[in-house]
Order: C-alpha cells, then structure tokens, then sequence
C-alpha cells in the first residue's frame, strides 16, 4: 500500500512540475487569444450594424475563444510569467498555430460555409500574411468576412514585427542579431525593452496604415477597399477584396503606385524607423540591408520594363505594371495586377526566382530575406579569396559588425533547411498528382509566404481552391514553417530539446 501511495505521489508531482512548466505558455496564449477576440468584435460590429446574416457566425465565434480563455486564465492566474528559452520556443509555434485555428471560426460559421481544410488554409494564409486564397467570387462576401480577411493579416503583420524583432534574436533564430548595434539602444537589451520595442513599432504601424487607408480613399478606393487594402499592404499579406486582387485598381496608376510604396515601407526594418525617429536621421538609408533591397528592386524592374517595352508595351504602363508586381512578390505581399506569367519566359522565370528573395529583416515580409543573399556573398567572396592566398586572413563586417561565426552558421543552417523544405513539400506536392509547376511554385510560395505561385492553377490569374486538401494541409505546414523561419520549430522535434 506504500508503494502505491509512493508512486501516486510521485505521479502527482511529476504532473505538476509539467503543469508549472506550461502554465505560463499557456497564459500568454490565452493574452493573445484575447486580443484575437477583440478584433473579432469589429466584423463583428459592422454586420449587427447592417444586419447580416454572418453576425452570428462572429458572434458564437467570439464566445469560443473567450470560453477558451477563460478556462485558461482561471487555471494560471496565479502563475507568474517568467519564460525560460525552451518555453520561448514552444510558445512561439503553438500561438501561431491555435490563433490560425481560431480565426478560422468565422469562415466555418459564417456565408461561406467552408469545410474544415479550406477555412484553416484561408486563415492561415491570412495569420502568415502569405495571401493565398481558396475563395472565389470574393466580391459577394459579407463587408464583416471581407474586414476580417484583412485583419487577420495585419495582426499577422504585427506579430512577425515583434517575433522579428524580440523573440527570434532572444531564441538565436533570425537576422535582427545583425542590427543591434553598439551605438544604438537595441543591442542585447532587446529582450528587458520588448515593451518599449512592441508599443512603439504598433504606433508607426498604425500610423502607416492610416495614412495607407486615407490615400487609397482618397484615390478612388470604396471605404471598405480602403481599410483592407490598406491593412493588408502594411502587412505585406495580399488579400483584397476582388477575385481580380489589386488587378480590380489596374486602371488607376496612382493607387498601384502608392500600393508599391506601402509594400516596400512593409519591407523595410521597423527597428529602422524607430532609429529614425529618435534622431538617427540616416538609419534607413545607411543600413546595408535596405540599400541591398533597393539596388535590387532597381534593377530587376529596369530590366523587366526594358523587356516589355521591347515587346510593345508603352513605357508608362510598362514601368507602373512591373514596378508594382515585382515589389509585390519581392516583398512578399502577393498582390497582382496583371497576370505577369504571359509576360514572356523572361519574365515567368524571373518572378519564380524572386519568389525566394523577400525583404528585410524586421519586416512584415517573409522569404529568406536580403541579409542571407549578402552574407552568402561575403562568404563566397572570401572563400574565392581564401583559395587564391591560403594563408590570408579576411574579414567580414555587415552594417559596421564583425560577422561572427554564430550568426554564419544560422544563415547557412537556415538556407539548406529553407530549400531542403521547399523540395520536401514539391515532392508531397507531386506525389498527389500536381504537375511541376504547380508543385515547385505552390511549395516555394508557401514556405516564402508569397501567395499566388505559377502555372494555369495556382498562377497570380488562378486560385488554391482546386487542390486536393491534403495538398492545402502541406501548404499549411508550409506557410507556417517559413513564417516561423523553420528552425524555431524544427527544434522542436529533437529529442535533445525536450531532454533538456
């Protein structure tokens, strides 16, 4: 009987340690569901208002989720939150995956009645801001339904700021490490001044998506456009309000032209923009990673316009129409204008090749980032070097830093990983009957969290719906697993990490 009440007891304890080790996870996520069901309020406001149908469906979907946190809050609130490094990395995936899961309900729930595949892809295309849809004739949604696509991308938008910029440097996953100079208040105190970092990169992305909204309104977009387009272009996610997607404003050159603008200003380092405002005047344009975007934004659309304009296209519209698309995928915002995969085979192989590039680190986009393509030059330049003089010494300094072996380590790990991925979804992708083009481009543009791939299907003219849902299910996994930069989740299924 002893021996019994011994093992119970060591049972019991053995339970609560676990329990003491994710009752913080867990209170931070419900924090995060919370805010979730707040913006649910907002669609939610706007269909009472007009009497929708699909007032319900937000309303029951906003009771799920407080019911969720409110039964996690009442087991944690006496926990205190003190997150060790393991903790970090969990909590980091599981938000990201339960708040795409809840921000499905309405689209379960609401008009379009999705089934359970397409409403998780949509709402996790949405959350990663990777902007791939399954909806066709978007323009008969509900204003709630059209509002809360473009939320969902803009809290997602938020969230890859912060992620960017507080955890993944804390976790030695990502590339903002490269940006806390010595010089600067954002060096290794990142993580003591994540409230300072997190208050003030929401007020220059709230004050960036006003003025977006305000000169989209007042450049012929509907109200409802306007809010949408203009959450969903700082976010660099690409959902719109049409099946045509910005295509519906390609006679308007003003707008594609202020959409280029704000997709970039999604792109570019927040951090940056902080600097800039607390007077280091040059921050932005002195940042070699940001001078690396913009030399290569230049010179791809130069060398596109020159193609068409050799094709027939007037210089104008050449100029407007490839400035806009080619910032759109770089950036990874995946809004299209024109279907650019008729533009030619030099233009078809070059939008595929950029599909990998994305923007910079800190930013809304995702993709490998332009601070990888960089240092893998420097790293190629010196190893050329290396084998003309054996004996030499050479290095490396990025934005005025010596180059550590950490951080070159991280780039190399990260880009096998980030094409290894890519490979590993085609080949799931093709053994399910997907023609090469739809199975390379789908699984690139989803671990690069682009939105639209190429080909007849899934092209910029084309849509996710006619996939098999197991194809959408990987697709998931993707868009997640390239939002999260990989590693962060990839070490979660060592043994090593749950050991330790």
């Amino acid at each position: 009987m002893g021996a019994i009440n011994g093992n119970q007891w060591d049972l019991a304890h053995r339970l609560r340690y676990q329990w003491d080790n994710w009752a913080p996870v867990l209170k931070v996520m419900a924090v995060l569901w919370l805010v979730l069901a707040l913006f649910m309020a907002l669609p939610w406001g706007v269909l009472v208002i007009e009497r929708d149908p699909d007032a319900r469906a937000f309303g029951l979907s906003m009771l799920l989720v407080l019911a969720a946190v409110g039964t996690v809050w009442l087991s944690t609130h006496k926990t205190v939150i003190e997150l060790k490094s393991w903790q970090m990395f969990v909590l980091t995936t599981l938000s990201w995956v339960t708040i795409s899961g809840f921000a499905s309900l309405p689209l379960i729930l609401g008009a379009p009645q999705l089934t359970l595949t397409n409403a998780v892809f949509e709402s996790v295309s949405a959350i990663t801001t990777t902007g791939s849809t399954i909806l066709v004739e978007i323009e008969s949604l509900s204003d709630g339904l059209k509002l809360w696509r473009g939320i969902m991308q803009w809290l997602g938008g938020i969230g890859i700021i912060v992620m960017g910029i507080a955890i993944l440097p804390f976790l030695k996953v990502g590339g903002m490490r490269l940006f806390h100079t010595e010089s600067s208040d954002w060096s290794d105190k990142v993580m003591p001044r994540t409230g300072g970092i997190a208050k003030a990169t929401l007020s220059i992305y709230c004050g960036f998506t006003l003025l977006a909204v305000l000169i989209y309104w007042l450049g012929g977009m509907t109200p409802l456009d306007a809010v949408v387009h203009g959450m969903t272009s700082l976010a660099t996610g690409g959902f719109a309000n049409s099946d045509a997607s910005f295509g519906a404003y390609a006679d308007n050159p003003f707008l594609l032209w202020m959409a280029s603008l704000f997709m970039l200003t999604g792109a570019l380092p927040f951090v940056l923009y902080i600097r800039t405002l607390r007077g280091a005047r040059s921050a932005l344009w002195r940042d070699q990673q940001v001078q690396g975007l913009l030399f290569l934004l230049a010179v791809v659309i130069l060398g596109l316009t020159l193609w068409r304009v050799w094709l027939g296209t007037p210089l104008f519209e050449a100029l407007t129409q490839v400035s806009f698309n080619v910032i759109s995928v770089v950036t990874t915002t995946g809004y299209a204008s024109d279907d650019y995969s008729l533009w030619g085979p030099l233009a078809y192989v070059a939008f595929f090749y950029l599909t990998f590039v994305g923007g910079c680190s800190g930013s809304t986009s995702g993709g490998m980032k332009i601070f990888r393509f960089q240092v893998a030059a420097m790293l190629l330049r010196n190893q050329l070097r290396f084998l003309t003089h054996p004996s030499g010494v050479f290095a490396s300094r990025y934005n005025d830093q010596p180059l550590t072996d950490d951080v070159t380590r991280g780039v190399v790990a990260f880009s096998f990983f980030f094409f290894l991925t890519i490979a590993g979804l085609a080949l799931g992708l093709s053994l399910m009957g997907l023609d090469l083009t739809t199975a390379l481009s789908g699984a690139a543009t989803a671990v690069a969290n682009v939105g639209p791939g190429l080909g007849e299907i899934i092209g910029p003219a084309g849509n996710f719906a006619p996939l098999p849902d197991a194809a959408k299910w990987l697709l998931c996994l993707g868009m997640l697993l390239g939002r999260l930069e990989i590693l962060t989740v990839l070490v979660l299924l060592t043994p090593m990490f749950w050991r330790k």
